[in-house]
């Protein structure tokens, strides 16, 4: 099984936080099109002919485009010999339209709530995208304005609305938690609306101060407020709790959803699955090493034209394979297993492995069940410090 990861580098205007790569301008659109389907043909052998499992246009606002450009993309896709391609057709989530070629299970577009109108939400049909990542932050303008989000809380409602009228249940929302502008009482009423909605899945950030991004500038110069640690702690346990009163498990430390409604296309990012990624700053692993990009749309762009490298490449050494696979399986509801340490790295990383995980159990940071390593409630507040602590040299 194998992911394909398409990055639409383009933005309406830039949010306060973001630290990815996209540019508020779309005078490239054509132009980087052309030089995707170009990657595309020039990447077909990178997944050794694995069956493609999943598809993901991310960003970026991929919804900038309409979804009749963006099923191109996917076709294009399907139809290159990146994968296996050998099963028969899935039908589309609605029993119409057309038919994916591989046995592709989830094909997911990121969305904007401002970009979901009526007219966006009727070219849907008859594509293969069957679930909905809304980057919707929050419902209270007051945060929307403070992130520099170009929608309204009233438009974020409208967007969830009007998919699932439309027959679309797969559909996952993002909010962004420990938002200055924002209040304890007012991060409540985010959860209790976000739960309200009859989504299966949210995905729940920390407000993270990023180096040269507009929010740093604002902090460093005393125009915005800081984040408060203590009050991000507080609301990302309030945010554990309602989940699970809500029925929602959480399968990763961001990522909340009703049982077997999780991403098939983040998790394989997180249990080691190869996959591909085409666009600028995209990064691909292949199970021995990781690839990425050039963050930069021109040379890229270039590079496509003259049918050049626009990657820098990587082969990951045993202890940097380790470090992944604990950073990565202890952030999920399916831990981070010792036996497979042993079968994967040998006894001598096992035997610093269990040195590391023996005081932190005994801390009430990690918790055992036969051989597999989890994290408490308390540890997920300090996930990254303790897979920090298990890393090894080399």
């Amino acid at each position: 099984m194998a992911g394909i990861y398409i990055h639409i580098p383009f933005c309406k205007s830039k949010c306060h936080y973001c630290n990815f790569f996209s540019l508020a301008s779309l005078k490239l659109k054509e132009p980087f099109l052309a030089a995707l389907k170009q990657e595309i043909a020039q990447t077909r052998n990178y997944l050794s002919r694995e069956e493609i499992n999943t598809i993901y246009f991310g960003g970026g606002t991929p919804s900038l485009y309409s979804p009749g450009v963006l099923q191109e993309v996917a076709e294009l896709v399907d139809h290159s010999p990146l994968g296996g391609n050998t099963s028969p057709p899935d039908p589309s989530p609605q029993g119409e339209g057309r038919k994916i070629r591989t046995i592709t299970r989830e094909v997911t577009v990121e969305l904007n709530p401002d970009d979901v109108t009526e007219a966006f939400v009727e070219q849907l049909a008859g594509t293969w995208f069957n679930r909905f990542s809304i980057g919707i932050q929050s419902f209270f303008d007051e945060d929307l304005k403070y992130l520099n989000r170009t929608h309204s809380a009233g438009q974020a409602m409208h967007a969830v609305k009007l998919l699932q009228e439309a027959g679309y249940g797969n559909i996952s929302i993002d909010l962004i938690y420990g938002i200055p502008s924002s209040t304890p009482q007012r991060w409540l009423k985010n959860l209790e609306i976000a739960f309200s909605l009859g989504v299966p899945h949210i995905s729940a950030y920390a407000l993270t101060v990023e180096a040269k991004t507009p929010l740093a500038w604002m902090i460093d110069r005393q125009k915005s407020a800081p984040v408060n640690d203590e009050v991000q702690e507080q609301q990302f346990r309030q945010l554990i709790e309602l989940a699970k009163s809500n029925g929602f498990l959480q399968y990763e430390i961001s990522n909340f959803c009703k049982p077997g409604m999780h991403a098939l296309h983040n998790t394989s990012y997180w249990q080691g699955v190869p996959y591909l990624g085409l666009g600028p700053s995209a990064h691909s692993y292949n199970g021995r090493a990781r690839r990425w990009n050039v963050s930069n749309l021109s040379q890229y762009i270039a590079g496509m034209a003259n049918n050049a490298c626009v990657y820098e490449e990587e082969t990951l050494s045993p202890a940097q394979q380790y470090n992944e696979y604990v950073m990565t399986s202890l952030r999920t509801m399916w831990g981070c297993d010792s036996n497979k340490i042993i079968s994967d790295f040998g006894f001598t990383i096992y035997d610093l492995f269990i040195a590391g995980v023996l005081p932190m159990v005994s801390r009430g940071l990690l918790t055992e069940i036969s051989g597999v390593y989890f994290l408490t409630d308390e540890g997920k507040l300090f996930a990254d410090g303790i897979a920090a602590e298990l890393f090894v040299a080399g």
